[in-house]
Order: structure tokens, then sequence, then C-alpha cells
């Protein structure tokens, strides 16, 4: 059958067409990254359509995110799960927290077993034992009353990247022989914790194995950066690292008390419910006191037949600390051991300027920055917002664009609000002032991740003030447009 002129032109057309179509990774990467300015073809009720980038995103939104939110005018400790509520069963950005050994140039060496690390080496000779975690997305914003915090593996509008971390599984001891901080299982005298008492060795209160404390902020920072010398990456605990544990332990049991009792069983919808239990903060500061002067108990690895999980082993005090056998639980998070509770910590990358007087100023300063990380001033720091002046139960934190986690209010309770304390006094003259978190072996309830204390400059130490150690990847995110479309392409449109 022949052909009409019209009916070859469009042949014509259609051969043409495919002769110079491409195939998705042949098209060039678009020029720009306004998603109201980019098309996407869609399949509506069988027929193929347009639609402005910017119309998909809420979808993707919902179904790349988890999180939670909470109104801060409400007094419950407990928030509500938002999101893809299969994320908040499978947790994919918690289950990259994953131990590991790491050389000194921030190599991972090898990843413990995740069930069991006591099959490792965890002496120092193969490596820093330390939970890797990172490489993921979140938001943090405030609508009236309500906030909201947001996980994602995608680099989704709004979001921003969370570098690799590594911090240490344990409380950090020092190499005594080379004054590097550690974070290791080894009960040699070149690793004795404490502030390396040789002569309580054979004694019940020894420090062998133990963390090393009786530091300022000022030398754990000196210690963490003698890993390699000329480098910033590796640092004493950081508040970076601090304020993210506390928003993925928020984010995951759905509770703002980090004490709140442990339970291993699922919730009826299959989500993770309790905390983390009361940690080491039951002992009776007197007995503590007369026992080893506030110094540390807790041996370093106690707890690492938990692997990579969360949960808690029962220690029995020395009947010299107590007749009765004083039994304290040591928690775990994920690997991390004692992320609470036994002694505090300091942390590095956040300075407070106390103003003198009823009408001054609290002013928190952060950097993310280490190689600006300083006791003396706030240059390259970034100012976050105001602490509270006085003493008390956290009622309101800072939270702002970033989730700053420093108490802005107190009025709360031991079960309201944050459940957590937050000590500070306020000085004659100003002050810069370091930040401990964490709390200590007598606190009680005081005790928790978001437990916040501005009571003392960096230069302070004492038998009680430890710290962790942590290193920040080099490695960086491209979070542009272009990546944004890939994955979107990837994951929502067209599967290659």
């Amino acid at each position: 059958m022949a052909l009409s002129t019209d009916e070859e032109n469009k042949v014509r057309e259609i051969i043409e067409a495919f002769t110079n179509g491409k195939r998705l990774s042949d098209l060039p990467n678009v020029s720009g990254n306004n998603p109201f300015n980019l098309l996407c073809e869609v399949l509506e009720d069988g027929e193929s359509k347009k639609a402005a980038l910017a119309t998909m995103l809420p979808y993707m939104e919902e179904q790349c995110m988890y999180g939670i939110e909470r109104d801060k005018t409400v007094s419950s400790r407990l928030v509500t799960r938002i999101g893809n509520t299969a994320l908040h069963k499978s947790l994919p950005v918690h289950n990259r927290m994953r131990g590991c050994l790491l050389d000194d140039d921030g190599n991972v060496v090898e990843y413990l077993n995740p069930r069991d690390w006591t099959g490792h080496v965890r002496d120092g000779s193969r490596g820093q034992v330390m939970v890797e975690f990172g490489d993921f997305y979140c938001r943090f914003e405030t609508s009236a009353n309500i906030e909201r915090v947001k996980f994602s593996l995608f680099p989704l509008p709004g979001y921003r990247y969370v570098p690799l971390m590594y911090v240490s599984a344990y409380e950090a001891t020092v190499q005594r022989s080379t004054n590097k901080l550690s974070s290791v299982v080894n009960t040699t005298a070149d690793y004795r914790g404490g502030a390396n008492q040789a002569d309580w060795d054979t004694l019940s209160k020894t420090v062998l194995g133990r963390p090393a404390t009786q530091i300022s902020r000022t030398n754990f920072r000196t210690y963490a950066r003698n890993r390699k010398a000329g480098s910033t990456k590796w640092n004493c605990m950081t508040y970076d690292v601090q304020k993210m544990l506390y928003w993925l332990f928020v984010v995951e049991y759905a509770t703002l008390n980090s004490q709140e009792a442990f339970n291993t069983q699922l919730t009826a919808e299959g989500y993770r419910q309790g905390g983390l239990g009361d940690g080491v903060t039951t002992l009776d500061s007197g007995k503590w006191n007369t026992f080893n002067g506030y110094y540390p108990f807790i041996p370093c690895g106690y707890t690492d037949e938990l692997g990579n999980g969360t949960g808690e082993k029962e220690y029995t005090m020395p009947t010299e600390y107590d007749a009765s056998s004083k039994k304290v639980k040591v928690c775990r998070y994920r690997g991390i051991e004692n992320p609470f509770g036994h002694i505090w910590q300091w942390t590095d990358g956040i300075n407070v300027r106390i103003n003198p007087g009823s009408n001054g100023l609290s002013e928190v300063f952060v950097c993310s920055d280490p190689s600006k990380f300083n006791d003396s001033n706030y240059n390259g720091y970034s100012h976050v917002g105001n602490e509270a002046r006085a003493e008390g139960y956290v009622k309101e934190i800072i939270f702002g664009e970033s989730g700053e986690i420093i108490p802005a209010l107190v009025g709360g309770g031991s079960t309201t609000y944050f459940c957590d304390y937050h000590y500070t006094n306020i000085p004659a003259s100003v002050a810069l002032r370091g930040v401990l978190f964490g709390g200590v072996a007598s606190a009680g309830a005081s005790a928790g991740l978001a437990c916040a204390a501005s009571t003392r400059a960096p230069s302070h130490s004492a038998a009680y003030f430890g710290s962790r150690l942590c290193l920040k990847s080099d490695t960086l995110a491209v979070y542009c447009g272009k990546q944004f479309i890939n994955i979107w392409a990837d994951f929502c449109l067209i599967r290659k």
C-alpha cells in the first residue's frame, strides 16, 4: 500500500527521531539547579506528562527521610516520629555506625565483628578502637513551636551533609610514653589511666585500663593531635560529634531522655523504645570520693561483647567502695561505651563567653573547623545563640538551624522536657568557658547525653574530667543540583 506524502513525512520524522535519540546516560548535565526551572516526565493515568521538578520534591522527602518533631511548649519527653515509617524500622542512617580499628593516618585497618568485638586485637598495636558514623544528610527546622530533626541518605533540598566521622568507642586514655590520646583495651603501665597513679596498680582502685583524667581540654587537644604530627584531623571529643550522637539517639528511640529504662523489645509498630538506662550514674558521691578520689573505675572495653549493639552490662563495685557490693549498669550505644555518666567529657569546638551581671549574656560560639579550635578567643567561631544563665533541668535548647543542644532555658524536670541538668555560674568578669557533657558517676537523673556544664575554663582539670578521641574524615560531599538530579532519576523516576 502506497503512503501519502504526509504519511511519508511522518515516517521520516519518526526515523529521524529514533536515529537522533539518546539514552539517559548520554544526555548532558543540566546547567542550573533551580527545581522550578527543570522539567521531568511523569506517568499519570497511563499517559506521559511533564511536571516541574519542584512539584515532586515534597513527595521525595516523605519517601527518603525519617526523623522526629516536638512541640517545645509540651513538657513530654516523648517525641513524634515523622517521615517514612519503614525507615524508622530499618534505620539506614543509624546502621552506618560500626566499630573499626583506625590507623594514625585515618585509614580503616579493619571493621570489627558487629556482634562481639572481644575476638579482635584492641590494645593499640593495630590501631585505635573507633566507631564510624556519618556520610548522610540532615535538616533541623522550626515552624512556630514545632522543632523537627530529619535524616536522609540523600541530598534533599535544605539538608546539610554530615561528613564521615569517627569517635572513640571508649572514654579515652593516654599512651604515657608518647602522650598520644588513645582508645584501646590495654592494662599495661603505658596506658595507665586516671592521673597515672602507679602506686595504685595492685589495688582495687587501679587505673590500669581505665580512662585518663585530670587533664585540661587544652592538653586533651594536644594529646589527640600527637597521633599525627602537623595535622588537625585528630581531636578530643568535639561538640559536633556530641550533638549528632544525641540526635541519632533521639530519632532512634523517640525520646529526649537518654536515661529511659533500657528495653530490648520493639513497639507493636516495630520501632525502638526505651533508652540507655541509668548508666554509671548511681554512686554515692561521698563513698566514691573515699574509694578513689572521684577517679574513673570502669575498665575500657567492659561492654565489648555487645559489639556494634546497644545495651547495658552490670558492673560490681569493689568492696572498698561499699561492703554491700554496689552494682551499676554500664551502658553502650551502638558501640560507644559510657556515652554519658561515669566521668565528664571535655568537648572541643565550642566556647562560651559568659558576661557578668544580672543583665549579661552567656554567648555560645561553635566551630566545625578543627584548625581554628582554641581556648582563648572566638576567631573562626559562629555565635549560635545564648546559654541559660541559671542552673536546673533543661526546658529548652538553642536548637536553631544546626540542632544546637546547649540549654537556652531551664525549668524542666528529670522526666519532663529534656530530662538532663544544666550547670553554669556567672563570673565577676567576662570569662571564656569550655563545655563538659554527660555528667558523672554520682549525678543520678541529672546525667545524660544532653547534660551540659559551662562552669570551667578550658585550662581546668579534675579527677572526673575526661574526654574521647575523634577524627573527622577528609571526604567531602558534592552537594549541587546536578547530583540531586542524578539521584532523583536513579531512585524516583527511571531505574536504569
